[in-house]
């Protein structure tokens, strides 16, 4: 089933799409959208992860700057759109936001109470920065720009991390990924699968770069993963 919850947070109330799996109670994954919003591609994911007996939910993380959000990955207009937003966007503030996700899908009487956060390029990075200062049961964190500048917070990482990187991703420097596996590596709850030749965003379906092997693999990796964690 799908549709959309109310979230009532520090800082205001916005939506979040939810989907559900048939078989009640399930754990849940939040899933942290791109520059382009609550967007096809992200309630997409839902569905999917909603097949596999997850319930997942997407919260409006731009829902102070302009609600509602839901731009194309393929338009040159919405993409820079979106970066206008990713670029004004507070970070400090969207944890917030996902603590109080989490908080309220929590005390949803059809979830278990494992709940997990997935995200991609800015909510991979959020995935990232909600795992180290939060708790959660696991993390998952696709392609997620300026984590690097956040590696000092490492050591706040206490749940099972697993992070996917496409070794030729224009916005990730080859520097910055191999800071972010160095720190990374002195964490034995945190795994960091490096994908050759694929570039940023390779997993997303409807994505310039997307590439099917790549991406059936990684997501692949994520449902075992998920499974292992949460079940």
């Amino acid at each position: 089933m799908k549709d959309h919850i109310t979230v009532r947070g520090q800082d205001g109330t916005f939506t979040a799409y939810i989907a559900r799996p048939e078989e009640l109670p399930a754990p849940a994954v939040i899933v942290l959208q791109e520059l382009f919003g609550v967007n096809a591609d992200i309630r997409e994911k839902c569905d999917e992860l909603a097949e596999q007996g997850f319930i997942a939910i997407a919260p409006d993380l731009f829902w102070r700057q302009e609600p509602g959000v839901d731009l194309g990955v393929r338009s040159e207009v919405d993409w820079q759109h979106g970066l206008r937003l990713y670029q004004a966007y507070n970070r400090e503030e969207g944890v917030r936001d996902i603590k109080d996700t989490i908080d309220t899908v929590a005390k949803m009487p059809e979830c278990t109470g494992k709940i997990a956060v997935l995200g991609y390029c800015l909510g991979a990075l959020m995935v990232f920065l909600t795992a180290v200062r939060h708790r959660v049961d696991a993390a998952v964190a696709y392609h997620g720009g300026d984590t690097e500048k956040y590696l000092g917070e490492v050591d706040g990482l206490h749940a099972s991390l697993l992070m996917h990187l496409g070794e030729e991703d224009e916005f990730i420097s080859k520097p910055a990924q191999a800071a972010i596996k160095a720190a990374l590596a002195t964490k034995p709850n945190a795994t960091v699968f490096s994908y050759p030749g694929q570039c940023h965003a390779f997993s997303r379906n409807n994505g310039a770069h997307y590439n099917a092997k790549a991406a059936a693999l990684a997501n692949g990796r994520t449902s075992e993963f998920l499974n292992q964690q949460l079940r």
